[in-house]
C-alpha cells in the first residue's frame, strides 16, 4: 500500500452569510459505483480519515442499484467484473444478475469501513474551484462544503437518454425508461411498445414477453448478438474458491487475458470474418422466418456496436404477440404510436431501451474550472482528457471512467483501478511534494488525445458503418479506449509532474499560502 497521506478529521468552517458551518475535507469523491467505491476503498486503505463520498441516491451501487428491469445482468463474466482485491468467491452464475453485483457493492463498502464516510441523498448540483483558496467549493442542494481534491466517479450509464420523439407529452399511457423501471406498473395483458434493441431491450424483452398482451418492438438498428455461455457455478468451484484465494485469481486471470484476446477482431477489420459468422450462426440457428432474419440482420461490421449476448432474445421476437417494427417512429399519440410508413398501433405502455448520456456528459455541467468556466463549454461537445482522468484548467480535479476509457471487449472495472492507482500516486506527490495543486499541461493533453484519435482512425468503432453512442456531437470517438487494457494499465503506471502545472505552498511554520513554482 502506499505510505499513509492524510488522518485529519474533516475541519467544520462558518457557513456564507451566517449560514450553517460547512466542512472542509481534503478529497471529496462524487458517485458509489464501482469507480467511487473503489476510490474511496483504497484511500482507506491508504490510512486516510480526511475524505467524504456524495451520494445523490438514499443507497449506494450506482448503475446496479438504479437498473433493476427485469433480466438485468452483466456481459462480462464474474470473476472479471470486480474488484481485483476484494474477490467474490460465491458467484451464482459466470455471468452475474444485477442484484448480486449490487449486493457485492454494498457488502465491499462494509467490509472496507467506507459507509461512515458516505453521505447519501447529497446530490452535487455544482462544484467550483477557486484559484485563491485552492480548493473546490461544492454545493448539494441546500448544503455546501469545501475540498482541496475532487474525485468524479459520476459514470457515464447515470443519466437515461430519452429521444425527442414528436408527441411524448400528450401521451395517456404510462412510459419509462429501462433504467428507471416502474416495478408497480402491472405489464400482464397490456399493449406495450419497447423502443430501441440495445443492451437492456434484449435482456428484459424476453422476461416481459409472456405476460404482455401485445408487444411491439421498434428496431432503428439490429444489434449483432452472440450466443450467451452463461451458466451456474458449480458449489464446488465456490468451495474451492474460498478455500485457495490463489485458484480464484487464476481463473480471472484468464478470463482477463483471454478478454485480451477480443481486441484485433476490433482493431483489424479485416478479422471480423469469424465473430460474423458466428453471430450470423446464431442468427440462423434461432431465427427460422427469411423476412425476419433478414429485418435482424445488421447492415455494419461487427463490433461497431456494442456486441451484445443472448440465448433467449431471439426466439422471444418470433412469438405470436410479438411485432418487430423496423420503420422508425414518426409521433406518438394519446394512446398509440405512428410509425414511419403511417401505421398506428395502439398502445398503452411505452418503454424506452434508448441508452444513456454519455458523450455529452451531463456532468460536465455542474463543473467549473479556472475562470469559472464550465466544463461542458470546454468540452464542447466532445470531451477528452488527459489519460481519462485530468482536464486542463480544472486543478486538483480527477476523473474516474472519463473520456475515452469505455471498453467494447472487457470489464471497466480493469480501467478504474488502473485510474485510481494513477490519482494515488498523484495524490502522494502532492504530499511529498508541498503541492497545493496540480493542473495538467493543454500540450499534454493535445498530444495524448491526438494519438488516441490516430489509434481510434481505422478501428471497427470508427470505421465499421454504423451511427453509435459512442461518437460524439462532432464526430469524435470519445468514449472508448481504442486498445488493449494493459496498455492502458502502462500508460497510468506513473504520475508524471511534467505534465502538469504545479503549484507549492512555500515550507514556512507560519503559514502555507500557495504561489506557482514552474516544474
Amino acid at each position: 500500500m502506499p505510505e499513509q497521506l492524510i488522518r485529519e478529521a474533516p475541519r467544520v468552517r462558518p457557513g456564507r452569510n451566517g449560514g450553517a458551518p460547512e466542512q472542509h475535507f481534503d478529497i471529496a469523491i462524487i458517485g458509489t459505483g464501482f469507480s467511487g467505491l473503489g476510490m474511496a476503498i483504497r484511500l482507506k486503505q491508504a490510512g486516510m480519515r480526511d475524505f467524504v463520498v456524495l451520494e445523490r441516491a438514499s443507497d449506494l451501487g450506482g448503475t446496479w442499484r438504479d437498473n433493476t428491469y427485469p433480466g438485468c445482468q452483466c456481459d462480462v463474466p464474474s470473476h472479471l467484473y470486480s474488484f481485483s482485491f476484494a474477490p467474490n468467491p460465491n458467484w451464482s452464475r459466470a455471468f452475474s444478475m444485477q442484484q448480486e453485483i449490487w449486493d457485492y457493492l454494498r457488502d465491499c463498502a462494509r467490509r472496507f469501513g467506507v459507509m461512515p464516510h458516505i453521505r447519501f441523498n447529497h446530490a452535487v448540483t455544482t462544484a467550483a474551484w477557486s484559484d485563491d483558496a485552492q480548493q473546490w467549493r461544492i454545493e448539494t442542494g441546500d448544503r455546501s462544503l469545501t475540498a482541496r481534491v475532487l474525485v468524479s466517479g459520476m459514470g457515464g450509464l447515470a443519466e437515461p437518454s430519452i429521444p425527442p420523439i414528436p408527441g411524448l407529452e400528450r401521451f395517456r399511457g404510462v412510459h419509462f425508461h429501462s433504467a428507471t423501471w416502474k416495478h408497480d406498473h402491472d405489464l400482464r395483458g397490456r399493449r406495450v411498445a419497447v423502443v430501441g434493441t440495445g443492451a437492456s431491450s434484449i435482456q428484459f424483452v424476453p422476461k416481459i414477453q409472456p405476460d404482455v398482451g401485445q408487444m411491439y418492438l421498434f428496431q432503428r438498428t439490429p444489434p449483432w448478438i452472440m450466443p450467451h455461455r452463461d451458466r451456474p457455478i458449480d458449489a464446488w468451484k465456490t468451495r474451492v474458491y474460498a478455500r485457495f484465494p490463489a485458484v480464484q485469481a487464476a481463473v480471472r486471470n484468464t478470463i482477463y487475458w483471454s478478454r485480451e484476446g477480443f481486441v484485433p477482431f476490433f482493431v483489424h477489420q479485416r478479422l471480423s470474418e469469424l465473430p460474423r459468422r458466428i453471430a450470423m450462426a446464431h442468427l440462423h440457428e434461432q431465427v427460422q422466418d427469411p423476412e425476419l432474419r433478414a429485418r435482424l440482420t445488421p447492415d455494419y461490421s461487427v463490433g461497431c456496436k456494442r456486441i451484445l449476448i443472448s440465448g433467449e432474445y431471439y426466439p422471444a421476437l418470433q412469438q405470436p404477440n410479438v411485432e418487430v417494427v423496423s420503420t422508425g417512429i414518426s409521433e406518438i399519440r394519446e394512446s398509440s404510436i405512428v410509425s414511419a410508413d403511417g401505421t398506428e398501433r395502439e398502445v398503452d405502455t411505452i418503454i424506452f431501451a434508448t441508452g444513456f448520456h454519455v458523450s455529452d456528459a451531463p456532468f460536465a455541467e455542474r463543473i467549473r474550472g479556472r475562470e469559472g468556466r464550465l466544463m461542458s463549454e470546454v468540452f464542447a461537445g466532445s470531451p477528452q482528457a488527459h489519460r481519462g482522468t485530468t482536464v486542463y484548467g480544472f486543478p486538483n480535479l480527477f476523473l474516474l471512467l472519463g473520456p475515452n476509457t469505455g471498453l467494447g471487449h472487457t470489464s471497466v472495472v480493469v480501467m478504474a483501478e488502473a485510474q485510481i492507482r494513477y490519482i494515488m500516486q498523484a495524490l502522494k506527490y502532492m504530499r511529498q511534494n508541498g503541492v497545493t495543486s496540480v493542473d495538467v499541461q493543454a500540450w499534454a493533453q493535445d498530444a495524448y488525445n491526438q494519438r488516441l484519435q490516430q489509434r481510434l482512425q481505422d478501428t471497427v468503432w470508427n470505421a465499421g458503418g454504423c451511427a453509435s453512442w459512442y461518437i460524439d456531437a462532432r464526430g469524435r470517438n470519445s468514449t472508448l479506449w481504442p486498445t488493449y487494457t494493459w496498455r492502458y494499465r502502462r500508460s497510468t503506471s506513473r504520475f508524471d509532474p511534467s505534465e502538469y502545472n504545479v503549484r507549492t505552498a512555500p515550507r514556512t511554520s507560519v503559514n502555507q499560502q500557495a504561489h506557482a513554482v514552474p516544474v
